[in-house]
C-alpha cells in the first residue's frame, strides 16, 4: 500500500537507529514532544485522498515487536493545543512501554468517522473509519515491527468515536492488519467520557453541540438527516453486540459533580477562577449528559450479559483532562494485558 501521494512504499523503519525513508518520516514539525522517542508519521489515505500526519510515540525497547495503540483526541482532532501530548502525562506515563502509540493531528469535530459529504473546513473528504479499520493498520505493520495486537482510546468527542469503530471492525481482522482473520481488530478499547449513543435524540443533540455548534458544520453532511440509516449505523449503543469479540474495554464518566480536578489546585487551569468556574459549569453539563449515555449503553450491554466491558462511573469528575488522564492510568493494566505488551529487555 502506498504510504505518500507519489506512490512511494517505505522500507521498514530501522527504529532502533531512528533511520527512515524522509518522504514518510518527518522529525521536525511537532512541536509537543517530551522525548526522542516521539515521530511523525506522514499517511496517504487513498479514500480521504490527503496525507495525514500522525504522532507516534515508539517503544522502549525498539527491538522488541509491540502492540499499537491508536490514541484519538477530542473535539480538535490535535490540530489545537487540546491534545494528548500537551495536556497529559503521557510522555512519561508510557516511557518504559513497548508500545507504539499513534494519535492523528487531523480529525478536528469529525467523530472519526466516514462523513458523506466532504467539507472543505475540515480538509474536504473525511474517510476516518475506512482509514481506521481498512488502511492505517497494515501501514503500521509494514513500516514497524508490530504483534499484531491493536488497541484504541479516545476521549470527549472520541470517546464516542473508538466505540463505534470497534464496532465497524468487528470482522476486520486479518493478518494484513494485525488481527486475527475474521475476528475484531482491536484487543482493546478504552472510551473515557464519550456519549455512546447517537440515533436518540439525546445523542443527536450532542453531536450537533460538538460539530454543529462548535464546529459551525452541519451534521447532516456527517451523516445525512437526522434519524438516517447512518446515524443508526454508527450508534455505538445501538450496535453494542459487536463490541463481543473484544478482550478488553474500558468505558468511563464522571458524574458531572466537581471532583479532585476542580480546583484552584489544578495546575491546568493556572489560577484562573473563570476557566475553573467554565470547568465546573459547562463541563459539569457535559460530563452529566454523558454520564446519562454511560448508563444507557451499560444497561444494554448488562442485559446481553457482556462480562468483558468495564465501566467506571465516578461519583464526581467534569468533562476535563485531569479525570481524562486519570482513565489512561486505570484503563492501562487491562488494555496492556489484552495487548499483549512485552516487558522491557
Amino acid at each position: 500500500m502506498n504510504l505518500a501521494p507519489d506512490g512511494v512504499t517505505a522500507p521498514k523503519t530501522d527504529t532502533k537507529n531512528r533511520v527512515s525513508d524522509p518522504l514518510i518520516i518527518n522529525n521536525s514539525s511537532f512541536q509537543d514532544w517530551q522525548s526522542d522517542r516521539n515521530i511523525i508519521l506522514d499517511v496517504y489515505s487513498a479514500s480521504m485522498q490527503r496525507t495525514i500526519p500522525m504522532h507516534v510515540m515508539l517503544p522502549a525497547d525498539a527491538d522488541v515487536a509491540s502492540p499499537v495503540l491508536y490514541l484519538l483526541n477530542g473535539a480538535g482532532g490535535g490540530e489545537d493545543a487540546a491534545n494528548w501530548s500537551a495536556r497529559t502525562d503521557i510522555q512519561s506515563f508510557l516511557k518504559d512501554e513497548n508500545v507504539y502509540v499513534v494519535t492523528p493531528l487531523e480529525g478536528m469535530f469529525s467523530y472519526y468517522t466516514d462523513w458523506q459529504q466532504p467539507v472543505e473546513e475540515l480538509h474536504g473528504y473525511n474517510k476516518w473509519t475506512t482509514f481506521f479499520t481498512e488502511e492505517l493498520p497494515s501501514i503500521m505493520n509494514q513500516v514497524f515491527d508490530t504483534n499484531g495486537k491493536n488497541g484504541i482510546s479516545g476521549l470527549s468527542m472520541s470517546g464516542s468515536s473508538v466505540l463505534s469503530l470497534a464496532e465497524w471492525a468487528d470482522d476486520n481482522g486479518s493478518e494484513a492488519n494485525g488481527g486475527t482473520p475474521g475476528g475484531n481488530l482491536y484487543s482493546a478499547v478504552g472510551g473515557y467520557s464519550g456519549c455512546a449513543a447517537t440515533s436518540t435524540f439525546p445523542g443527536q443533540q450532542y453531536v450537533e453541540v460538538v460539530t454543529g455548534i462548535r464546529g459551525g458544520i452541519d451534521v447532516e453532511d456527517m451523516w445525512g438527516p437526522k434519524g438516517g440509516p447512518d446515524w443508526v449505523a454508527n450508534d455505538a449503543a445501538v450496535n453494542a453486540e459487536k463490541l463481543k469479540g473484544i478482550d478488553y474495554v474500558y468505558v468511563a464518566t464522571g458524574s458531572g459533580l466537581p471532583g479532585p480536578h476542580d480546583t484552584l489546585a489544578n495546575p491546568e487551569l493556572e489560577g484562573n477562577q473563570f476557566a475553573l468556574a467554565n470547568q465546573v459549569v459547562v463541563g459539569g453539563v457535559l460530563e452529566a449528559a454523558v454520564n446519562m449515555c454511560t448508563h444507557d449503553l451499560a444497561n444494554r450491554t448488562n442485559a446481553m450479559g457482556m462480562t468483558n466491558i468495564t465501566y467506571n462511573f465516578k461519583p464526581a469528575g467534569t468533562h476535563s483532562w485531569g479525570y481524562w488522564q486519570d482513565d489512561l492510568h486505570d484503563s492501562w493494566p487491562g488494555m496492556a494485558a489484552a495487548l499483549q505488551v512485552p516487558p522491557r529487555n
